[in-house]
């Protein structure tokens, strides 16, 4: 069954329509991701490193994906976070919605904390092969090694300078 997903102009409003993941969306349509920084014991944030047959394969990343048609966009947040790490959350955080119009996406960032450690995660095969939890130091390293997403890293940067504190600076 192929995935669908609800359609949205600029500003968040529903058009009414759907879009089958993969297809082209006409200027103006949107379609909503879900990004969220998980953040466990001792302030660690929550990395996975993505399949090798996935674009960007090898690299690490933050959990996230496409929320899929019926569902809001936390919805498809606690549900990308479910099925990629395992990790269940009963709130979230949102922190901020970032437009895309080169790839028709809207995408809502969320925190979220817990009290969660390695013996928590449960990884997604088709997805992700490995995970870590990082300091903030530690992130912007591998950012700087170009080991995690550019892209990422400056949304991340943009959207959640508390989290990781000194090391916006470095």
């Amino acid at each position: 069954m192929p995935e669908l997903w609800d359609l949205y102009d600029k500003y968040k409003s529903p058009l009414g329509r759907t879009a089958e993941r993969g297809s082209r969306l006409a200027f103006g349509e949107f379609h909503l991701v879900a990004d969220i920084l998980a953040v466990g014991k001792e302030g660690k944030i929550l990395i996975t490193q993505r399949h090798p047959n996935k674009p960007y394969g090898g690299k690490w990343e933050i959990t996230g994906g496409s929320v899929i048609a019926g569902e809001s966009a936390s919805e498809g947040a606690k549900r990308e976070l479910f099925e990629e790490t395992g990790l269940e959350a009963n709130e979230l955080d949102l922190r901020g919605t970032i437009i895309r119009p080169q790839t028709n996406s809207i995408h809502e960032l969320y925190l979220f904390k817990g009290d969660f450690d390695e013996s928590d995660i449960v990884l997604q095969e088709s997805e992700t092969v490995d995970f870590k939890l990082v300091t903030p130091k530690e992130l912007y390293a591998m950012a700087e090694r170009g080991e995690f997403l550019e892209y990422l890293y400056n949304r991340i940067k943009g959207v959640f300078p508390d989290i990781l504190g000194e090391s916006v600076k470095g």
